[in-house]
């Protein structure tokens, strides 16, 4: 601490503005300053326990897609506690939502429907390269439930533990661990050079919104041919297993009651991408499917080899 503050150090104001300019090192150093002052405010809250450690780990994770929200860089370290102190009063209140950093912002998410696109969030400042190739880092099933929890909608530990088939203790788990290995990995990587996420993104989504367009045109097979292996496997919502070739039936079934599916967000890693997708029923009809859909898609060798489909519970099941 005393390194990081001694003369001639950069001041908080600095870092801040040039870690919203895209300056990884910038961003690993403030934080690293503050590491201590968020952790003081975790135990003053929550007590000498493991609860401590996750709050300021998942805080880490919150400011760093908020960031390019500071308005005020010189008061970065109250904000920093702020997101602590929230994220601490979430956890006693034990609610399942992600916490937000603040309650402006968790009143913007309830306006528009839901949060925001992640890929919006991350484009506000250029840090979105460092996030996702320290993501890169965590085990497959480490980055799974993080990708699902901090980027989906399918944010409740039961809906990723239904998701990815696994108990719910095990999500906790995961997350947990994952949080830990993410805040480090962040830190430890701030000065690497990072692969083009946003061009990884970018190419997946088109590849999403392509296949969407020909779904509706009743050409989904058509599309599939191209990204997704011939025996790769499906995983619906019931549980049941089909090859790939049952996806365009289901999906013309879904065209001829009247069903049109709007793409919503997309999410991808170098082995997982997650597409999410609103279901809009015939107005004659309007309980006919549920609201949203979620994909999982299993890369190998980038071709999809397997998709598990899910259909997220509404705020009011929660």
């Amino acid at each position: 601490m005393t390194e990081l503050l001694a003369a001639g150090a950069p001041q908080d104001a600095e870092l801040v503005r040039a870690a919203q300019a895209g300056d990884t090192g910038s961003l690993g150093l403030l934080l690293a300053r503050h590491r201590a002052g968020m952790h003081a405010v975790a135990l003053s809250v929550l007590g000498q326990n493991q609860d401590a450690e996750d709050a300021v780990q998942d805080a880490v994770l919150i400011a760093l897609r908020r960031l390019g929200d500071v308005r005020e860089p010189d008061a970065v370290g109250p904000w920093l506690r702020m997101i602590v102190r929230n994220v601490c009063r979430a956890k006693l209140r034990k609610t399942s939502a992600v916490p937000m950093a603040d309650p402006a912002a968790a009143a913007a998410m309830e306006r528009s429907g839901g949060p925001p696109d992640p890929a919006e969030v991350l484009d506000r400042h250029a840090l979105r390269d460092w996030v996702w190739n320290a993501l890169e880092d965590l085990s497959p099933g480490l980055r799974l439930v993080t990708m699902l929890r901090y980027f989906t909608g399918v944010t409740s530990y039961e809906d990723i533990a239904a998701l990815c088939a696994t108990p719910v203790g095990t999500v906790r788990s995961r997350l947990s661990q994952a949080r830990a290995k993410l805040a480090g990995a962040l830190l430890d990587s701030a000065d690497r050079v990072h692969d083009d996420a946003a061009e990884l993104s970018a190419r997946h989504r088109r590849v999403a919104e392509e296949t969407m367009v020909s779904a509706h045109r009743g050409e989904l097979s058509s599309a599939l041919s191209d990204g997704w292996s011939p025996q790769a496997e499906v995983v619906w919502p019931t549980g049941r297993h089909t090859g790939i070739g049952y996806l365009p039936v289901a999906f013309e079934h879904d065209l001829a009651d009247g069903v049109r599916h709007e793409l919503l967000n997309v999410v991808s890693s170098r082995e997982v991408v997650i597409w999410e997708a609103a279901l809009l029923s015939p107005p004659e009809d309007p309980a006919h499917c549920p609201p949203t859909v979620t994909w999982v898609h299993f890369l190998d060798r980038d071709r999809v080899g397997k998709i598990r489909l899910y259909h997220p519970r509404t705020r009011k099941e929660d």
